[in-house]
């Protein structure tokens, strides 16, 4: 893959919005913020500029001075800034690649959806294959066909390499392109360094049961209302292929990694990203999916996504750690559990006064180092609670069954249930708590599941162990623990066994 210049002019009339979780600190000389977080200092030169991006709002700013340009890019490029592109009607140039696999009648409402648009539709071995050709002969699209079932990111990669356009749609066949699609997403690729943008996708059934409510309000594939530049790390870490727009002169040959059945889209997402490129996702665009509505079938889905934990952690080493909570962080976390807040916000006020030192070479006071520390400690107990709900949900539903005789359970309990409740709180679906409470733990043990039995099968620990972030003068105990771990599976591998 060839990988973008080092940088890239945005075009004058394109604008941008400081993000919604960027904060200014001294006059604007500090920013916090972005994808992953991290704190920035800005020069003298750009604070006009910048006040000027905050006095516009959610409107947005299109500075097109040299210097009002530089900022804006370094802002985007960072996440600390949405761009703003204004919606434009075709024609566009774009090519619509749709897998298949049996579903003939998904497959025609999918192709209803797209718009007027070249589409190549790539049939993956489907044991009957009449139904699907004559639906994509209906509609006019470019039917190519697998000799033998190859998954969807074979179906994509042979779809790609019969596009033309400058632009490629990857549409899954059971999702439906909502109108003017296409005409909020292609205005993203006026920036040169754009490399994808994924749409918002929403469950969309006629079903009006537990299950379909529980979808609406949380469904695996929609990453929510606010748009986002796509990082590891950052609040959106990935986008589902499900439906996604490329600029194909960024991708290689055969993009998706065909050894992988599932986390497909998650490998494509995160090497775009190593490669310099930026990946966004844009929510004012939306694309209706069909959702599995069966207990069954949903929980096996579930289940499927986590298993492709341990082939991503092969490929990208590091980035599934469950959680990445600080020494200090943990410190707090332990005295508020074992009932001992004076003690823990003396040790939250010691970490602040040591980070406020670090900083001090900032323009910022020790508020900012104040706030640092009160987000980590709060981000890193939800991020502990989303564990035990998740990869160490056996470790999770024993902390919740002896959450009445045990303090330490009661602590483990809150932090994984304070969250769903304030998601309830936020969101209001059109279920009661407890039931959406009880659906969003058996999806998350269903997913954490995966996981471990992943993790078994591929003898590894990595998709299970934290990262614990030690002062720079302790190594990292991850580090040591799969070093430990890796020494403990070559003693019991049998002889000339491959563990992949």
């Amino acid at each position: 893959m060839s990988g973008p210049k080092d940088r890239f002019r945005l075009p004058d009339g394109l604008p941008v919005a400081l993000a919604r979780d960027t904060s200014l600190w001294s006059g604007g000389r500090v920013a916090t913020g972005g994808a992953p977080w991290k704190v920035v200092r800005l020069a003298d030169a750009a604070r006009p500029h910048l006040a000027a991006l905050r006095r516009a709002g959610r409107a947005g700013l299109a500075d097109a001075s040299p210097l009002g340009r530089a900022l804006a890019r370094k802002l985007l490029d960072l996440g600390m800034a949405d761009p703003l592109p204004a919606p434009r009607p075709g024609p566009h140039d774009v090519t619509v690649v749709i897998p298949a696999y049996e579903r003939a009648d998904e497959l025609e409402r999918s192709l209803a959806a797209v718009g007027d648009v070249p589409v190549v539709v790539v049939d993956d071995a489907s044991p009957d294959p009449e139904p699907l050709r004559r639906i994509a002969e209906a509609y006019g699209a470019r039917l190519v066909r697998h000799s033998r079932n190859r998954g969807p990111a074979a179906a994509r990669n042979t779809g790609l390499r019969l596009v033309e356009t400058r632009l490629a749609a990857f549409v899954d066949s059971d999702c439906r392109p909502m109108a003017g699609w296409l005409d909020v997403l292609v205005p993203h690729f006026d920036d040169p360094r754009v490399a994808a943008v994924a749409p918002r996708i929403v469950p969309l059934s006629d079903d009006t049961g537990l299950l379909a409510r529980y979808e609406t309000a949380r469904s695996a594939l929609d990453m929510g209302l606010r748009p986002a530049l796509v990082r590891p790390g950052g609040r959106l870490g990935f986008v589902p292929t499900a439906t996604l727009l490329v600029r194909v002169a960024a991708v290689p040959d055969g993009p998706f990694d065909e050894d992988l059945r599932l986390g497909e889209d998650v490998d494509f997402v995160w090497r775009l990203g190593d490669q310099g490129w930026n990946v966004r996702y844009e929510p004012a665009a939306r694309v209706a999916h069909t959702p599995r509505l069966h207990p069954a079938a949903w929980a096996k889905r579930r289940h499927e996504y986590g298993t492709s934990a341990a082939d991503l952690a092969r490929r990208h080493p590091g980035r599934l750690a469950p959680a990445r909570p600080s020494l200090w962080n943990l410190a707090v976390l332990a005295l508020l559990a074992r009932g001992r807040p004076g003690t823990a916000a003396g040790v939250a006020g010691v970490a602040a006064a040591l980070l406020a030192r670090r900083l001090s070479r900032l323009p910022a006071d020790w508020s900012l180092a104040a706030a640092i520390v009160g987000k980590g400690v709060a981000a890193d107990a939800a991020a502990i609670g989303h564990a035990l709900r998740r990869e160490w949900w056996p470790l999770g539903l024993v902390a919740l069954a002896a959450s009445r005789r045990s303090r330490l359970a009661r602590a483990a309990a809150v932090a994984m249930l304070a969250p769903i409740a304030l998601e309830w709180l936020r969101q209001r679906p059109a279920i009661d708590p407890v039931r959406y409470t009880v659906l969003r733990l058996a999806e998350d043990v269903a997913y954490g599941s995966g996981v471990t039995a992943a993790s078994a099968r591929a003898r590894t620990a990595a998709p299970l162990l934290p990262d614990v972030r030690f002062p720079e003068s302790f190594p990292s105990v991850r580090d040591r623990a799969l070093k430990a771990a890796g020494r403990w599976i070559a003693a019991v591998r049998p002889a000339g066994r491959d563990p992949r």
